[in-house]
């Protein structure tokens, strides 16, 4: 199925790679006991419309969850326009502050969309945040609308789940033919979801998760929101600015998204991101002395590219009889590029493709995409992901337009580009379509907003993160020279201190400092 490339942050990534690469990173995170954190959260009073009072004014109740962890459930209305037609659950975990000096709770969003917070708190605190952080402030991980421990979307059992990833189309790829396999595996998705998920599956929009995130600010007990969103994350973060500006504390958004644009132009720029992102691979390879490759880099895209049209045709075998075609190909190619530590893993997959082994590459887009080694499915990322975005964007799937983009994108990214074109397909008769209006945010009234972007981001292209800072009535933007998705920790002090100074201080720097 052709789609577009899912905005996780790395650090989800970086865990994720170190479980099939067997990497060494440690298992024991240094989790800090709860000190002077009730085990209740009093709401903070706030005056909001009768309906929503009983939401507002729950009190959570926390559990020991292992670890210093602690963990609840909280109640948000199901559709926030009718708060009497349902409810729906958002799970929480928090690490509670380790200094003494307690700011207040941070929420943290690992992207996505789909990513679990809960998780990313749970299994990767020291990712999520550093120490600074972790001496200052509750930091909460919270599974989103849709999402994981959540009220969540749920589609298709594991074996459908593996034909609607990887099966492969009899038709040549953009001919009437091929388009009409896939509007047909997209309508059984969507139909599988609807069926399978209920009202919830209309209610998963970004909007939506973003008043749940006011609620979640007022039942911790906080008056102002703290929020550390990444990727996809830094777009729920800019809607709810956006929605509350009075109620904004201090958000570092880091790996924007821009808010304003189409999905024709998000696909179009990812595409040129994953590219530049691929050539920079290739140069750091071809420098070294165990590299697949030979000659320039502009070679070896060649050689990429031809890969990718031969198994488009002749798809190569794994042991476990799925064949690896250019998608399923493509998504291994791309989930290293998230990290540059991650390149030398790259370097062995390709090798191995090569060589007609498809087993390797079949790691790499099994964990992108949730995929056990039994093959079962971790988590609903990837249903959650579909939903959200196909009711966050517009669609068309005219085939003479998806033609025209196409030829653009290609045009942007000569080697990897076709092969992420046409995925309007995919959400273009979706059972519930897109409403609102992709449009720029000011969040006007907001305090200072932090903006971090990295000069050469795949998943969120750095100018993305220079139209978000310039939106924004009060953002400021850190930029990190470097490679890789999103840069706070794990980049360099630069970036570190800025988001930390920020976080806990309120204070922005006076310019970028260009770390």
């Amino acid at each position: 199925m052709t789609r577009r490339i899912r905005v996780r942050t790395s650090p989800v990534a970086a865990v994720a790679a170190a479980l099939v690469l067997t990497l060494t990173l440690s298992g024991c995170v240094p989790w800090f006991l709860p000190q002077k954190s009730p085990a209740t959260s009093t709401p903070t009073g706030e005056n909001v419309e009768n309906a929503l009072d009983p939401f507002y004014s729950q009190v959570l109740r926390w559990k020991d969850c292992g670890d210093g962890l602690q963990c609840t459930t909280a109640t948000a209305p199901l559709d926030w326009t009718d708060p009497a037609a349902g409810d729906i659950d958002l799970a929480l975990v928090r690490h509670p502050a380790a200094g003494n000096k307690r700011v207040g709770s941070l929420l943290v969003n690992p992207g996505g969309p789909g990513g679990s917070g809960y998780d990313f708190v749970k299994d990767s605190l020291d990712y999520a945040a550093d120490e600074k952080l972790q001496a200052g402030f509750d930091i909460v991980g919270f599974d989103p609308r849709g999402v994981g421990r959540s009220s969540a979307v749920t589609c298709l059992e594991p074996a459908q789940m593996d034909e609607y990833l990887y099966g492969l189309t009899s038709a040549p790829r953009g001919t009437d033919a091929w388009i009409q396999e896939l509007e047909t595996s997209a309508a059984d998705f969507g139909a599988a979801c609807d069926t399978n998920t209920g009202a919830l599956l209309g209610h998963v929009d970004t909007e939506s998760a973003a008043r749940d995130l006011d609620l979640l600010r007022a039942v911790l007990g906080d008056k102002k929101l703290n929020y550390l969103g990444y990727s996809y994350g830094t777009f729920l973060g800019a809607s709810y600015a956006e929605l509350y500006p009075d109620k904004v504390g201090r958000l570092a958004l880091d790996g924007a998204l821009d808010p304003s644009t189409s999905n024709f132009d998000v696909t179009r720029v990812q595409a040129q991101g994953f590219e530049s992102a691929l050539r920079a691979y290739l140069a750091d390879c071809l420098a070294g002395s165990e590299c697949p490759f030979t000659g320039t880099v502009d070679q070896a895209m060649d050689t990429i590219g031809a890969l990718l049209a031969s198994v488009d045709v002749s798809p190569i075998a794994a042991k476990d009889g799925r064949e690896l075609g250019s998608n399923a190909l493509l998504t291994a190619i791309i989930y290293p590029l998230y990290q540059a530590t991650a390149w030398q893993y790259l370097s062995d997959m390709f090798e191995s493709v090569l060589a007609g082994e498809a087993d390797y590459a079949f790691q790499f887009a099994d964990q992108y995409n949730g995929r056990n080694k039994d093959g079962s499915y971790a988590d609903n990322s990837t249903e959650a992901f579909t939903a959200i975005n196909c009711i966050d964007y517009a669609y068309d799937d005219d085939p003479a337009t998806m033609r025209a983009q196409a030829a653009e994108i290609e045009a942007a990214a000569p080697t990897i580009g076709r092969y992420m074109a046409f995925g309007d397909i995919g959400c273009a008769n979706w059972p519930h379509a897109f409403t609102g209006e992709r449009s720029e945010i000011k969040a006007e009234g907001a305090p200072p907003i932090l903006v971090i972007g990295t000069t050469n981001d795949p998943a969120t292209p750095y100018v993305w993160a220079k139209n978000l800072a310039a939106q924004l009535d009060s953002g400021h933007l850190v930029t990190f020279e470097g490679e890789g998705h999103t840069a706070y920790n794990k980049s360099n002090d630069c970036v570190n201190d800025a988001v930390d100074d920020y976080l806990l201080t309120g204070a922005v720097p006076e310019t970028d400092p260009r770390c």
